[in-house]
């Protein structure tokens, strides 16, 4: 049960209300912005929430027990708080959501209602709908290992302890064209084996997509040019001298753990696994003359 304010419980007590709904959004760079849906500005806890994006929010839901309620708002993307390009570039995703009702006459006079944190986000135009995700949809995530023949750590990380600074695993490119924004044609890795950045990162260094990463889908060498696919489209074109760092990738198996990082040791995978045959399997009576013979597996 939330408790109001006392001069917000006398306003709501009155005759005549003036409420407005506002939310801030602390992404995960850190940075936080706030929403009104009110006709102009509004400062709740000493961040000023903007109007220009014309956020609607629709009705919350609470499910049953730790069933993860939620709800969308839908939105303008224009107005210094949020860009197009800070969609598409993921500043968004799993950002946490504070939603509070507010008296616009008086700001001081608000309330939380809800914490959220943003889950799918989809675009029309200029038009965005965000899904708005209950904090009790964490508690579905899974947590400790899961014990698989592929490993399951982050290549770098702490648990894998591959060294990516060294030149072996990253380099140093520069775009040559992109006839697509996930689609590059770069200069600067002659030296690797077509395939060598495979599921490793792209980072865009310069220009106005600066701090765009994504990761590689393909590692591409054909007739002595060099092709980068992304899994995630960069917001716009890259133009052409756009510098970027590209690490190695890992395809989580054994062999490539070995002979391409040397890093066995590390391995957080169980290779040696009985596949799904060896534990479906049953013992069976042998098939020769002799009925009363042995069982085997």
């Amino acid at each position: 049960m939330k408790t109001l304010p006392p001069t917000l419980a006398a306003h709501l007590a009155g005759a005549v209300t003036t409420l407005a709904t506002c939310w801030l959004v602390t992404r995960t760079d850190g940075e936080t912005r706030g929403f009104t849906d009110h006709d102009r500005p509004l400062a709740v806890d000493s961040v000023t929430c903007r109007p220009e994006n014309g956020l609607t929010l629709s009705a919350m839901s609470d499910g049953p027990g730790f069933a993860a309620g939620g709800g969308d708002v839908e939105g303008r993307l224009d107005g210094p708080a949020l860009s197009p390009d800070d969609l598409a570039a993921g500043l968004w995703d799993n950002a946490a959501v504070k939603v509070y009702r507010v008296n616009w006459a008086e700001p001081g006079q608000a309330v939380l209602l809800r914490r959220a944190i943003i889950g799918e986000v989809t675009r029309t135009g200029q038009a965005f709908r965000a899904e708005l995700r209950g904090l009790s949809h964490l508690l579905e995530a899974r947590r400790g290992r899961v014990f698989q023949k592929t490993c399951d750590a982050d290549l770098g990380d702490a648990r894998c302890g591959v060294d990516l600074s060294g030149s072996n695993f990253t380099g140093t490119a520069s775009v040559i064209a992109a006839d697509r924004p996930d689609s590059l044609e770069v200069s600067g890795l002659e030296g690797f084996a077509a395939g060598w950045f495979t599921r490793g990162r792209c980072h865009v260094l310069d220009g106005p997509h600066a701090g765009f990463a994504s990761e590689v889908a393909e590692h591409r060498v054909t007739a002595s040019r060099i092709f980068l696919h992304l899994w995630q489209a960069a917001p716009a074109l890259l133009a052409a001298g756009t510098a970027l760092t590209v690490t190695a990738g890992c395809d989580k198996h054994l062999a490539t753990c070995r002979d391409k990082f040397s890093n066995t040791a590390n391995f957080r995978g169980f290779p040696h696994m009985p596949g799904t045959d060896f534990v479906l399997s049953y013992p069976t009576r042998n098939t020769g003359e002799n009925d009363g013979g042995p069982l085997v597996g």
